[in-house]
């Protein structure tokens, strides 16, 4: 009989495949002097690895049958099985210092909690895990791929991602109706990006709305119509053709070009 139920609209599928769980939580061997949050553990698979492997490991969970599964059953995390919706927590009063993040995360919320990484990116210097497959390759793709987006280029300005290897569908109970990809995100070496952070992110944003257009069109909610820097090479370009770099350009030609229209100079 089934003690904790899976949830489809929590997006759980629990992993049954032990090696996997274990290839997880080696994820972190160069990280063992942080503190680690593990994200929607379920009946714990993972956890037992990450306890065996002496991690100081805290967990949340929102799922309340698994969190009484995680109370009867885990009795070392007493006190650190946090009932709550990650995306709502501030992390802020959980840990002091810097923290890692690892999880088999819920289809359903991955690219959030990675947008949430993101919000706390000086004090997460690796987050890895499992999420949906094509998700795993959209953060992990570079420039000129297909699957290379918003996120993708947010997330790669401040950590470098590697996807590792792919999940069959076979392992989970229930199993998902797509594979799933295993990544590693580790934090790069930038303190800061040369240009105004709000402003990037809403060249990035703007420019991907109108992916297959070229960056003199999907610019003009942000640019206008007569922005006379369209005559440079970069704006022939499509979004998904520039690198991070390359987008720390746009946006510093966007700000000069708004700084000149605000004040004529």
């Amino acid at each position: 009989m089934r003690i904790v139920r899976p949830k489809k609209a929590l997006g759980q599928h629990f992993l049954k495949d032990l090696q996997i769980a274990e290839r997880i939580a080696n994820m972190l061997s160069d990280y063992k002097q942080f503190p680690v949050l593990e994200i929607g553990p379920g009946t714990g698979v993972l956890t037992s690895f990450l306890l065996d492997k002496g991690y100081d490991l805290s967990v949340v969970e929102l799922d309340m049958e698994s969190v009484a599964y995680l109370e009867k059953h885990f009795s070392v995390l007493h006190g650190r099985i946090i009932a709550e919706d990650f995306l709502k927590l501030d992390l802020n009063t959980l840990f002091s210092g810097e923290f890692c993040v690892i999880g088999n995360y819920p289809y359903n919320i991955s690219s959030q909690i990675f947008f949430k990484v993101l919000d706390y990116r000086n004090r997460i210097p690796c987050c890895s895990g499992m999420l949906q497959k094509e998700v795993a390759e959209r953060l992990a793709a570079g420039p000129g791929s297909k699957t290379y987006g918003i996120l993708s280029v947010l997330l790669q300005a401040w950590y470098d991602v590697e996807y590792l290897f792919t999940v069959s569908k076979k392992v989970f109970d229930p199993p998902p109706k797509v594979k799933s990809g295993v990544i590693r995100v580790v934090r790069n070496k930038r303190t800061e990006l040369g240009c105004d952070e709000s402003l990037f992110k809403t060249v990035v944003k703007t420019s991907f709305n109108q992916r297959r257009k070229t960056l003199r069109n999907s610019m003009k909610p942000v640019l206008g119509k007569d922005c006379p820097d369209y005559a440079l090479p970069i704006f022939d370009k499509r979004p998904e053709q520039l690198s991070v770099e390359q987008f720390v350009e746009l946006t510093l030609l966007t700000e000069r070009y708004l700084r000149v229209q605000k004040t004529g100079s």
